[in-house]
Parts: C-alpha cells; sequence; structure tokens
C-alpha cells in the first residue's frame, strides 16, 4: 500500500466506523446539545507514542491477523506507515471525523476505534477516511467537508465498496463515542448500498445489525463476536 500520505478519493467510501445507528439509539440525549462544537488542540487526538499508535491499531483484530498486518499511525501531519505488513491487511486507529458529519461526538478528542481492513476494503473504503483526515488538518468545516463528499460522490469519486470488502473491530479498548463506550467486539461487512433486510438484519433475535445512514454509497453490516481480540470474552451486560 502506498505511504499514507499520498492519497486520493478513486475509488473509494468513506465514513464508516462510527456505527451511527447506535449512536443515536443509545444516546438520544446528547443530540440536542453541541458537547463538542469544533475541533480541538491536534494534540489531543495523538497517541503518546508511536508504540501506543501501534499497539492499539494491531488490537482491532486477533494477533494471527495483526501481527503481519500493515499500521498506519496518526500523527501531527496525518497518517504515514508505521509498519509495513505482509498479509494484505491494513491496521489503523480511526478518530472521531470518521464520523457522519452531523453526529455530535465529531470532534471529540476521546474517541479512538482501532480498525483491520482487509485487501478490498483498504483498497476501496480506507483511502476516502485518510482524504477526509487530509481535510480537517486543512481547516476544513464540518459543512465543506460535507459539501466535498457530496461532490466526490456524485463525480463517481467516491464509489462504493469492492466485493468482499470487510474490517476487523475487536479492539477492548475502542472508544466509540461518549455514552457507547466500546459496545461489542464485531465484525464489519461492507456492500454497495443494499436493505438490511436481505441479510434478516435489525430483525428481532437477529445478530447481524445494518447501516445505510452514510453519504457515501454504502451499507455495513455489523455482526457481534463473543470474544475480544485477546482472545478474552466479551463483557457485554452492561450494552
Amino acid at each position: 500500500m502506498r505511504d499514507a500520505r499520498q492519497t486520493n478519493l478513486r475509488p473509494a467510501a468513506a465514513g464508516l466506523s462510527m456505527i451511527a445507528l447506535f449512536l443515536t439509539a443509545t444516546n438520544p440525549a446528547q443530540t440536542a446539545t453541541e458537547p463538542y462544537p469544533k475541533m480541538a488542540p491536534l494534540a489531543q487526538y495523538l497517541s503518546p507514542t508511536e508504540a501506543d499508535e501501534i499497539a492499539l491499531a494491531r488490537s482491532a483484530a486477533p494477533p494471527s491477523i495483526s501481527a503481519d498486518a500493515e499500521i498506519l499511525a496518526f500523527g501531527p501531519k496525518g497518517y504515514v506507515t508505521a509498519v509495513k505488513g505482509k498479509n494484505q491487511f491494513v491496521c489503523i486507529v480511526e478518530r472521531p471525523w470518521s464520523n457522519n458529519y452531523d453526529k455530535p461526538d465529531f470532534w471529540n478528542p476521546k474517541v479512538r476505534q482501532p480498525h483491520c481492513f482487509n485487501a478490498p476494503a483498504a483498497r476501496s473504503v480506507l483511502p476516502a477516511y485518510l482524504k477526509r483526515t487530509e481535510w480537517v488538518l486543512s481547516g476544513l468545516s464540518r459543512a465543506e467537508m460535507s459539501s466535498r463528499t457530496k461532490a466526490a460522490v456524485a463525480a463517481h469519486e467516491i464509489g462504493p465498496p469492492e466485493l468482499g470488502s470487510m474490517v476487523y473491530m475487536m479492539s477492548k479498548d475502542t472508544y466509540l463515542a461518549d455514552g457507547v463506550g466500546h459496545w461489542y467486539p464485531h465484525l464489519m461487512f461492507l456492500l454497495p448500498r443494499t436493505s438490511g433486510a436481505e441479510w434478516g438484519a435489525d430483525l428481532k433475535g437477529s445478530p447481524v445489525f445494518s447501516d445505510s445512514s452514510f453519504l457515501e454509497p454504502l451499507t455495513i453490516f455489523f455482526v457481534p463476536v463473543s470474544r475480544w481480540s485477546d482472545g478474552t470474552l466479551a463483557d457485554v451486560s452492561s450494552h
């Protein structure tokens, strides 16, 4: 994979990681206010060290996957390749601006979301998040970024996910949003815009959840799993 500083939007789809469906359902009172009206100082979004960033990124997936994955680390100038991979997976810790633009946690500096993308997802989904990060660091507003995203979708510069795109999100150190925490360890399957009914998603007793609320032409299917990436059982009694 090319250096993260040299990204473009073609083909790509961004905004996949915040699980907007659950943020709205779990924390409805927060939408009535604006707890994070603007970007915090950049230092608040950085890990203490690059080693901490790498370890958190690897925690997205079991070691059998993440140990040989490429690692992208976030720094003052954006994401760079901290570790070259061997297995075509790419692990990264996404920040809050991967969220939908209208979400209250869009600038929340506490948000840390370790992801591990398989090769199709790294090619077709990840680049637009990296581009969005460039927009953030250049000082664009949410409204400006939203307009650019809509224009890129209309111009087919942002397209649907490649066939077979999926992402591991199994880190117990994930912080999705205030009032949500790490939710469940889960897998995400990324498809072109699809009805949740086709997967039996969002039905009573179904283990599958879906979200099509993004500006980008995709649907994410979330499948919770019972263990964190380190193999320990997930305690989901409080969720």
